[in-house]
């Protein structure tokens, strides 16, 4: 395994506490404002839409729920156990599918390769969240589950998030009520440079073919009502021949 304990137990004690009821987490927003927008960017540049799609980092997949009704195979992967759990409890009729996977884990992704072939991967907001030394070896494990025709769109919070996030956290009143346990559980989003992940993506073999600015957005809102949606950049990449 790739990722140190201390970094899997946060994730686990914070899926377990986490509420069930949809949007309780700080990042779990309606795929109307997530998935949904970014498969405007996404699935028009696949080269094979019938392949398996993996929801790397799928939480309590509600994404992998609304991705599982437009593509034919979905797996939802994430490093907790609980938070699979959740994802299971939420998709009674198993529109997706679950497993545990430690994608910066070195073998994990091959096997998952093995055993699905190529697939497309979509990943929101997780490279910001490894800790420095898992994120070549995670963008690495993409690049095993795409193979030669597999494309991923990862979402990644931009350096612009950062004094959000700060002025959210050191609010005179307290951090939002979604982003606190986020914090408590020692979750804090790291800083990725803007120009660091097309680095860990050709160090990984892999080509940028499209990117762009969508902005994040959470489930959480400002006193004056605005939902908080958090700068990002997202970004297309596949092996080109």
């Amino acid at each position: 395994m790739s990722v140190t304990s201390r970094y899997r137990d946060a994730w686990e004690g914070f899926w377990r506490e986490a509420p069930e009821e949809a949007g309780g987490v700080f990042w779990d927003a309606d795929p109307a404002v997530t998935a949904a927008r970014h498969l405007a960017f996404f699935e028009p540049r696949l080269v094979d839409p019938g392949l398996p799609l993996i929801d790397l980092g799928c939480g309590n997949g509600t994404q992998t729920r609304f991705l599982a009704d437009r593509f034919p195979h979905v797996i939802g992967v994430d490093l907790a156990a609980a938070a699979l759990d959740h994802a299971r409890r939420t998709d009674p009729a198993g529109q997706a599918s679950y497993r545990q996977l430690d994608a910066a884990g070195k073998g994990e992704s091959e096997a998952l390769h093995a055993e699905l072939g190529d697939a497309n991967v979509y990943m929101r907001g997780v490279l910001h969240q490894c800790e420095p030394g898992d994120r070549q070896p995670l963008v690495d494990g993409i690049a095993a589950l795409l193979g030669d025709r597999g494309r991923a769109f990862l979402v990644e919070l931009s350096e612009a998030a950062r004094p959000v996030l700060g002025n959210l956290a050191q609010s005179s009143d307290g951090p939002p009520p979604k982003l606190a346990p986020v914090l408590r559980h020692g979750i804090a989003p790291g800083e990725v440079a803007d120009d660091a992940v097309p680095v860990y993506l050709g160090a990984a073999g892999l080509t940028v073919l499209a990117s762009g600015d969508l902005p994040l957005t959470t489930t959480e809102f400002l006193p004056d009502g605005t939902r908080i949606e958090l700068p990002s950049k997202w970004f297309l990449a596949g092996r080109t021949v």
